[in-house]
């Protein structure tokens, strides 16, 4: 080096900025030459920052001392001839650095505990339900938070590895340092999305897919994307937001690397799924429940994709959830045509219909999903032409709830009611088909009182209804007991001459008889509103016929064949009403007529959350 310097001095004069940059070169080897090449990868195997970390401090500042040189003297002098030992000499530094970041990475690659994904991840050789159980997913995420290193390891480690990208970045060696964080932390994702039981799939293949098989995988998904989201990408985001800090470039061009294919991955299937061929109104709560998971993690979508070059993932999750809100509608549409156009036969007996159990089964479901389902129908137009009754539309849905939730489940139901009042008539009896419209009314109010239908629906609902079902009764009873009703004087005591009370007991006997010959086979399955008919009937029949038989049975000579009916008998017949031939303890009934409907039309939806 002396001789160098000497014959350059020879040759010209040297001018005062070169001598400078010549000093401080020279004095910058003399101190960092010693530490970086102590840590030479051809003659030391030990590792810096395990083996020896009192000494990290000292070689990065080397480092950085010889960068500081090396760019000053590219300021000051022009000679090159003085950065050719300190390049050699940062080359190996670097070298050094390279390696000791990639072993870091590489002994620390789950910071996210994947193995215990893989211990525990839905690709395990459980049985369906395992894999489908709503557990999962909390197995996932608590075995997620596990650490195999403890909190004060995983903050060192990362401080090592943002010590190390800050030296490399500020050394100039940026992109070298990001290419390995890339590499590294790329397949981390990839095969934790693997062990969750994420794939990639085309559309054909989606297609094609038996839906059994298809709904196993939408089960594995939905377990899977929140802690994709929550825990993989967001942690991948906050390490690669702290490691390369010093740079927003970087930081931005590595977590882009790393998580963008993932991502659009994981987002593309929901969309496959939406565009399913064979989709059909039992299928409309998994794509409810798809929907409701990327709803749910949007604003963090939204914060962890920010980047304009991660901008097509956020695109992604979009197009996914306007896939599925399209999907959701279409099934809705095809809920409410079904309904219209059902010509599935009456139950024998005024029983409740197949039609009133799937479509309040069908809503029930729905109203547990308010949420997504205001969102899929917020901007979606009527698909009626005639709107719900103004009077209707002027209650307090709106205020007490989502009022277009409200309104669309309550035209659902109006829909229902207005299909059965036009069953009613294939009776031919005016008061089984009351009581008909009673029983299934009856089942519609009990359901919506028992569920979240009954807040989405506003406070008035239920008593209007409740009185609906009154009223229905109250015709059935009228019209179907009116001859019985009639035989008996207005005065039940009042003195009439014993062939007019031999009249009323012969008419009474008839009407009574006709009358319970005729409703034995009819049915009220709700239990509650069974008993309610049968005290109501009692009050009616027994307390008008129980003071006319005491008056004038004697009168007419306690003849059997004039007088068939004590009091207490008709109280013992109006007990047995109302179980209906055939009928169980379920509630189901036998057709009306030669044959039994078909229920396969109105099958119960399935669902799991």
């Amino acid at each position: 080096m002396t001789g160098f310097f000497s014959s350059s001095k020879h040759s010209s004069p040297p001018h005062s900025s070169h001598k400078l940059s010549e000093t401080l070169m020279e004095d910058t080897l003399k101190n960092v030459e010693p530490i970086i090449r102590r840590w030479d990868l051809d003659g030391s195997s030990s590792n810096l920052f395990q083996d020896r970390r009192a000494e990290v401090k000292q070689f990065l500042d080397a480092v950085i001392d010889l960068q500081h040189a090396m760019q000053f003297v590219v300021k000051e002098s022009s000679s090159s001839q003085l950065l050719v030992r300190p390049q050699n000499l940062m080359q190996v530094a670097i070298k050094r650095l390279k390696k000791e970041f990639h072993i870091i990475l590489s002994r620390n690659r789950y910071f996210l505990e994947t193995e215990s994904v893989s211990r525990g991840s839905t690709r395990s050789s459980g049985s369906d339900e395992d894999q489908g159980s709503e557990d999962d997913t909390a197995e996932i995420e608590a075995r997620f938070a596990e650490v195999s290193i403890d909190e004060g390891e995983k903050v060192s480690v990362a401080t090592d590895l943002k010590a190390i990208a800050d030296c490399m970045i500020e050394a100039g060696y940026g992109k070298e340092c990001a290419k390995i964080y890339e590499l590294n932390r790329k397949s981390v994702i990839d095969e934790t999305l693997y062990y969750l039981g994420i794939e990639s799939f085309c559309i054909s293949t989606v297609q094609k897919m038996d839906w059994k098989v298809l709904e196993k995988k939408i089960k594995i998904w939905l377990n899977a994307v929140k802690v994709a989201v929550i825990t993989l990408f967001h942690g991948e985001r906050i390490l690669c937001d702290q490691v390369f800090s010093l740079s927003d470039k970087i930081r931005e061009s590595c977590f882009t690397e790393i998580a963008k294919d993932s991502a659009v991955t994981l987002f593309t299937f929901p969309e496959m799924v939406a565009k399913y061929k064979k989709l059909s109104l039992e299928k409309m709560f998994r794509i409810l429940d798809m929907y409701d998971s990327i709803s749910e993690l949007w604003s963090e979508i939204e914060m962890l994709f920010g980047f304009d070059s991660t901008s097509v993932v956020k695109s992604q999750a979009m197009t996914a959830m306007t896939k599925l809100r399209d999907a959701a509608r279409a099934m809705l549409s095809e809920f409410e045509s079904a309904v219209k156009k059902d010509s599935s036969k009456v139950t024998s007996g005024g029983g409740i219909h197949p039609l009133t159990r799937y479509v309040m089964n069908y809503l029930i479901f729905l109203s547990d999903y308010s949420g997504p389902i205001s969102d899929i129908i917020a901007d979606w137009p009527a698909v009626v032409k005639s709107p719900l009754p103004e009077s209707y539309l002027l209650s307090p849905i709106a205020d007490e709830g989502d009022g277009t939730v409200s309104v669309r489940l309550a035209w659902l139901i109006l829909v229902l009611l207005c299909k059965l009042d036009g069953k009613a008539g294939f009776y031919g009896d005016v008061p089984l088909s009351y009581l008909f419209l009673a029983n299934n009314l009856n089942y519609v109010v009990s359901k919506v009182r028992e569920s979240s239908l009954k807040l989405l629906l506003g406070s008035d609902w239920l008593p209007t209804h409740e009185a609906k079902v009154e009223q229905y009764m109250a015709n059935y009873e009228r019209m179907g007991w009116s001859k019985v009703l009639t035989s008996l004087p207005e005065d039940s005591t009042a003195e009439i001459s014993p062939a007019e009370a031999i009249e009323c007991f012969c008419k009474f006997n008839s009407g009574f008889e006709e009358a319970y010959r005729k409703q034995s086979s009819w049915v009220i399955p709700d239990p509650k509103l069974r008993d309610e008919v049968k005290i109501s009937l009692a009050k009616k029949i027994v307390s008008a016929y129980r003071p006319f038989y005491e008056k004038h049975v004697g009168s007419v000579g306690g003849v059997e064949s004039i007088v068939r009916f004590a009091p207490d008998d008709l109280q013992n017949y109006l007990s047995d009403l109302f179980y209906g031939t055939g009928f169980s303890e379920n509630g189901s009934t036998t057709a009306h007529g030669s044959s039994s409907p078909s229920t396969s039309t109105w099958t119960s939806p399935s669902r799991g959350r």
